[in-house]
């Protein structure tokens, strides 16, 4: 099968924001747990941010990364015409 350029552009579309988000969640699992002792000097509501960001920080921006994603995608799936829709 081959693919149209509106095919490709959207899966250009969606691999980028895929690899942004991957990113993201790269930098938020594993490099601030790296730093996780010196960042421990600066307070987030009374905790040492390396344990906010273990306990509940990387959580809340896990949940923020699928929510944002699942939003890109229906807008993306809407300007490109391939929605499930409301029916």
């Amino acid at each position: 099968m081959q693919l149209t350029q509106k095919h490709k552009d959207y899966w250009r579309r969606n691999l980028n924001m895929t690899a942004i988000l991957l990113a993201i969640w790269f930098v938020v699992t594993f490099v601030v747990s790296y730093f996780a002792r010196e960042l421990n000097g600066i307070t987030v509501l009374g905790f040492p941010f390396g344990f906010y960001m273990g306990a509940q920080g990387s959580l809340i921006i896990y949940v923020v990364i699928i929510w944002y994603y699942a939003h890109y995608m229906n807008n993306l799936d809407k300007q490109y015409g391939v929605h499930e829709g409301d029916d």
